[in-house]
């Protein structure tokens, strides 16, 4: 039996994992770090320890043995109790326990204190899925900037009063002109729109005479009129609230997680990429915050499944 792969699958949900008679993984979240000049960007995580104080048998593991492995809870107890004592052996030997994605755990001294060091090869933070660590090169001003300093030196910037006076001209004479030519065009707009209004004014009054004239002759017929059905534009509902499953840096893991959501039975959608360039695949949207949190209760209570909030 894997035990170490059983306390990892619960090490996404839970905070401690406690091995009976053994010890106790503890998970604890940290936040996004920046370390050294060079800028590597860390996203949160959990960090693991191990308390091998902590040895109380609280149910946690060997119910989730239980269930995967179709056996009692009595069972799965004593499965653990012989892995246990597979381990202490081991270590009375001064041998290195390796639990997968875990860590290592090695005998320090001739008290044979326990040492454990961290994998830190797989992120335990359910709501950090799909985001890895990424490094920046380093900005080097200084070096720039004694660079441009030193072009400057080489090719200094000369100015000729000479020139700029001519160009100053120039300049004037070309404002008189544009005036000049915008007070003309003024004028000949104003003539030519106080035209089109008379003649305006003529056309409407000889229309208005021969309709007076043809309203005295007619004879008028009343039909009921043909009433066409007018087609109203469909208004899309906006769906602003999003339950993000995780954000892809490449869009073909985003396609393919998206197919795996939509196979499992989810209106899963992928959205447009962020600021972060990462491509977020959301379980499905929501037009109010009650119906997103309502199923962000479902999914964690159904099918054991963690999502984050998205607000456009």
């Amino acid at each position: 039996m894997m035990l170490d792969n059983y306390i990892s699958d619960l090490l996404y949900r839970y905070q401690c994992v406690t091995v009976p008679g053994f010890g106790a993984f503890v998970a604890e979240t940290v936040p996004a770090q920046v370390n050294g000049s060079a800028a590597t960007f860390l996203p949160p995580r959990k960090i693991i320890t191990f308390n091998s104080n902590i040895k109380n048998n609280d149910g946690l593991l060997a119910n989730h043995i239980a269930a995967n492995e179709n056996v009692s809870f009595e069972k799965a107890t004593e499965m653990i109790a012989q892995k246990v004592a597979s381990w202490n052996y081991e270590l009375d030997q001064r041998n290195a326990l390796i639990f997968d994605k875990i860590g290592t755990i090695n005998v320090n001294g001739e008290e044979k204190n326990l040492v454990f060091e961290p994998a830190n090869t797989t992120n335990f933070l359910v709501s950090s899925f799909g985001l890895s660590q990424f490094v920046s090169p380093e900005v080097k001003r200084e070096v720039l900037k004694q660079e441009v300093e030193v072009l400057e030196e080489k090719a200094p910037i000369i100015f000729t009063p000479e020139r700029k006076k001519n160009n100053f001209a120039f300049v004037k004479y070309a404002a008189a002109i544009a005036v000049l030519g915008t007070v003309g065009l003024f004028g000949y707009k104003m003539h030519y729109d106080q035209q089109v209004a008379e003649q305006t004014l003529v056309v409407q009054k000889n229309v208005q005479d021969k309709l007076e004239a043809q309203i005295q002759q007619a004879t008028f017929f009343i039909e009921t009129p043909n009433v066409t059905a007018v087609e109203l534009p469909v208004v899309e509902e906006k769906l602003p609230y999003h339950l993000i499953a995780g954000a892809f840096r490449s869009e073909e893991n985003a396609e393919k997680a998206l197919q795996m959501l939509i196979d499992q039975g989810f209106k899963a959608q992928k959205l447009e990429k962020n600021k972060y360039d990462l491509y977020p695949v959301a379980y499905g949207s929501f037009a109010t915050l009650e119906e997103a949190e309502m199923e962000k209760q479902k999914l964690k209570s159904e099918v054991d499944a963690e999502a984050w909030l998205l607000i456009d």
